[in-house]
């Protein structure tokens, strides 16, 4: 395994696992807050108690797939290389999915799939890369 494309794809799923914390925080901690709600698109904080529970649910998928995603890092690490990188390539290819599902269900989301998204799919083409290469 190509030790420097490893590093890389490594950093980039560590940064979409990251982002994905910071998903959970916003989804599952902080929804009713207005400054949160608004962001996701609602327009009332009436909205926001109403779908509380569906973002709190969510909020805990993306903390679950950073999970996995650190997970698999640790294995990686620790050398338990197979293990490791199919934690990743499970976890951080949910993240990609996952994102193009919001980008087909809502073109307007664009923008937000692209950053949920981008990390995650460049880091899998790095570890899969540093496989290849060797």
């Amino acid at each position: 395994m190509n030790s420097a494309l490893a590093i890389i794809g490594s950093v980039l799923v560590g940064i979409a696992a990251l982002m994905h914390v910071y998903i959970f925080a916003m989804e599952s901690l902080q929804w009713t807050k207005p400054a949160i709600w608004k962001r996701f698109g609602l327009t009332s904080q009436a909205d926001a108690e109403t779908t509380k529970p569906l973002a709190f649910n969510q909020g805990f998928y993306n903390l679950f797939l950073a999970i996995g995603v650190g997970t698999g890092l640790v294995l990686l690490a620790a050398g338990v290389v197979e293990v490791g990188l199919g934690m990743i390539f499970l976890a951080a290819g949910s993240m990609v999915a996952a994102a193009l599902v919001l980008v087909l269900s809502s073109p307007k989301l664009a923008r937000a799939a692209a950053i949920q998204g981008t990390a995650p799919l460049v880091g899998i083409i790095f570890l899969v890369l540093a496989l290849v290469v060797g």
